[in-house]
């Protein structure tokens, strides 16, 4: 009875996708590709979300609900992104709602107490996957180099498979997340098309230079830990981390700043 239960979820989820994949192709109208986009993206969703249920052995949380529903906003404007002429205020809007849920299913996970891993997990992919279909969008307009913004995600974790070093722990930081959202942000007023051109490439370059700054903080922090020489610059990156450790386990002197 328990794979039963967990698999309602995702599968709930798959069909919302399909009703929302007809929607839009009733009221904006998707091409062949739109459809065959979001229908695979709202399967991969179901299928990959459903195996990560089994192997965490638990149900959907009330927060889990919300980033499926944000997961499911995400799968449409993936859809859209294709359509030429693109449903430009379809695509920012239902985006904007996206990013705003992003904001409620952590403080709701809090709340009720049902933050897990799965759940942040679950959370960071959805973000990461709907700058990178913004980040494809705007490029085509705005220049390649913005995709960047939403690959970056990716090449880290690449990196990350060549040079395991790249996959520890790093402390928290508020800051990750403020650059996450300036990111969204960004790409979605990119989207609108409704500002200079000079504004959206100044914006973009400064979303793109703060994304930089916040992996490379975290690529320092990890080195730091990894290689006696350099483990001085642990503290500096991050001076006021708690419990920061080296590499092999020893406490790091913190900064007192």
């Amino acid at each position: 009875m328990i794979v039963p239960m967990m698999r309602t979820g995702p599968v709930a989820g798959l069909a919302v996708q399909v009703g929302l994949l007809a929607g839009l192709s009733g009221s904006v109208g998707l091409t062949g590709l739109g459809w065959t986009l979001g229908t695979a993206y709202g399967l991969t969703l179901a299928g990959l979300l459903t195996w990560a249920l089994r192997s965490d052995g638990r149900d959907l949380g009330p927060a889990d609900r919300i980033t499926l529903a944000r997961a499911t906003l995400v799968g449409g404007v993936l859809a859209m992104s294709v359509v030429v002429p693109g449903p430009v205020w379809v695509i920012v809007w239902t985006s904007t709602l996206a990013l705003i849920l992003d904001a409620i299913d952590g403080w709701i996970a809090r709340r009720t107490g049902t933050d897990s891993p799965l759940g942040a997990r679950f959370d960071m992919e959805v973000d990461a996957f709907l700058l990178l279909v913004l980040a494809v969008y705007v490029g085509r307009s705005a220049g390649v180099w913005v995709m960047l913004i939403g690959l970056m995600r990716y090449l880290y974790a690449v990196a990350g498979r060549l040079l395991p070093w790249l996959r520890g722990q790093v402390p928290y930081r508020h800051w990750r997340k403020v650059v996450a959202a300036v990111q969204g942000i960004v790409l979605v007023c990119a989207a609108s098309g409704i500002f200079p051109h000079w504004a959206v490439v100044t914006a973009l370059a400064t979303a793109l230079a703060l994304l930089l700054e916040s992996f490379g903080r975290d690529v320092v922090w990890l080195a730091a830990q990894r290689f006696p020489a350099l483990r001085r610059l642990g503290p500096l990156v991050f001076p006021l981390a708690a419990n920061a450790r080296a590499w092999d386990g020893r406490p790091l002197v913190r900064s007192s700043a």
